[in-house]
């Protein structure tokens, strides 16, 4: 079974679509598998991560503005790709060292998630996307 999410972003950000995901998983009678995700673009990301305090959210977005500024930085005066806005490369960047695909364990028709995880879109460029996630459940 599979299905497409559509999610409007509007710069970076986590958005948090555990829900949808559950909600999908509820509606097709999931029961034992395993449901893969897998965004359709090349510079945002997926994460597995805590859904309790945003403070979590913020210091991830904040460490990879560390790692990757935008390309108009002085840290940054290597980069080429520039043709797309000082916040292209640096999002191709960040999207390479977070994942762009997640698999996560079903279990009697609900996710084996932790008690403080949700399932994130991380959101790497500055202007409003419409990102799609591909999704695909595989019944035991």
């Amino acid at each position: 079974m599979q299905h497409v999410f559509a999610i409007q972003t509007r710069g970076p950000a986590c958005h948090d679509f555990t829900a949808e995901v559950a909600g999908w998983l509820r509606g097709i009678g999931a029961v034992d598998g395993v449901v893969t995700l897998f965004v359709r673009h090349t510079s945002c990301s997926l994460l597995v991560q805590e859904n309790a305090d945003p403070d979590v959210q913020r210091d991830l977005l904040a460490w990879l503005d560390r790692i990757a500024p935008p390309a108009d930085h002085p840290a940054m005066h290597y980069l080429t790709h520039r043709a797309e806005g000082p916040d292209d490369m640096p999002a191709h960047l960040k999207a390479a060292i977070l994942p762009v695909s997640l698999q996560i364990p079903v279990a009697h028709g609900r996710m084996e998630l932790g008690s403080w995880q949700g399932i994130y879109l991380v959101e790497h460029r500055a202007r409003p996307h419409r990102r799609e996630v591909a999704a695909h459940f595989q019944a035991a």
